[in-house]
């Protein structure tokens, strides 16, 4: 599969994410049909900066950790907008991560 294609599947389910809910490099990864493939989603959330409908604060890694903030710009960005939606973190780290996560296997093939 190519790197295009493949970033625009993880962009369509992230698309997918509700706002105040997070989903996880791997959880998408997993939805896609490749296991080992959080990597790759971690490489098209880097990629989606260019584009603004692409939800990428809502993607942490599975602790619930902002892995990838340092790709907003601004190293409190990613915070700043999970915040707008209701999600506190302290620390770099989601509070009550558990509550906050949505996982892409949940969707029913109607939506």
């Amino acid at each position: 599969m190519k790197n295009e294609n493949y970033f625009d599947l993880v962009f369509q389910v992230v698309r997918l994410i509700p706002e105040g809910k997070v989903t996880s490099y791997g959880a998408i990864a997993n939805y896609l049909g490749l296991k080992s493939g959080a990597r790759m989603v971690g490489y098209a959330m880097n990629a989606s900066h260019s584009q603004v409908d692409i939800p990428a604060h809502r993607v942490v890694n599975r602790n619930g950790l902002l892995t990838g903030k340092h790709h907003f710009g601004n190293p409190n960005e990613m915070e700043r907008l999970l915040k707008l939606e209701g999600i506190n973190v302290i620390e770099d780290k989601i509070t009550n991560f558990e509550n906050h996560f949505w996982d892409p296997n949940s969707l029913k093939l109607d939506e």
